[in-house]
């Protein structure tokens, strides 16, 4: 029996030279794999409870949608800037060069709603940092973070460590 990351395919040099890109459109494509990815996520929250799952754009979408279904409970995007109609709060975070902003509804989550927070990949910790810190405007009880994918040499899981976030990831990767 495969394991998720045998399902992920590595791209060499995409987007840039010398990075080994971790493709998992090759696991969401597999319904067996697909399966696997949505149950291993949800493993470890079993017993709690969970009212809203948070989505990191755009991949932690499709992850999001899928275990909101599973559990029966509300999904909500956090979204690039200007992608969200309606009011916003929205927080700042560094690339490797440059900035970016993500958002999300003033109104969509009520102060002490526990969320769990998923994306496919953690690098830096960047996205998630952000996400984080717009969740906490909102008053949001995050009860954690699951990614399939954890790049160990970025630091994202460190850094989300540091900041007692519970975080749980399917398989890790070497290298960028």
């Amino acid at each position: 029996m495969k394991t998720v990351k045998e399902y992920i395919r590595t791209i060499p040099d995409f987007p840039h030279e010398g990075i080994m890109f971790r493709d998992v459109t090759t696991l969401f494509a597999d319904p067996r794999g697909f399966r696997m990815a949505i149950d291993q996520m949800l493993h470890p929250w079993a017993g709690h409870k969970i009212d809203k799952i948070v989505g990191l754009e755009a991949r932690g979408f499709i992850l999001g949608g899928a275990i909101a279904h599973q559990l029966t409970t509300g999904f909500v995007p956090i979204r690039k800037k200007g992608k969200l109609p309606g009011e916003t709060y929205e927080q700042d975070y560094a690339l490797e060069y440059g900035e970016a902003t993500v958002e999300v509804h003033v109104d969509a989550i009520e102060p002490g709603e526990r969320v769990l927070v998923v994306d496919d990949l953690l690098a830096t910790g960047g996205t998630a940092v952000a996400g984080l810190k717009l969740l906490e405007k909102l008053g949001a009880d995050v009860i954690g973070c699951g990614f399939i994918i954890d790049l160990p040499e970025l630091g994202g899981r460190k850094l989300l460590k540091e900041m007692g976030v519970k975080t749980h990831v399917l398989c890790e990767f070497d290298g960028l």
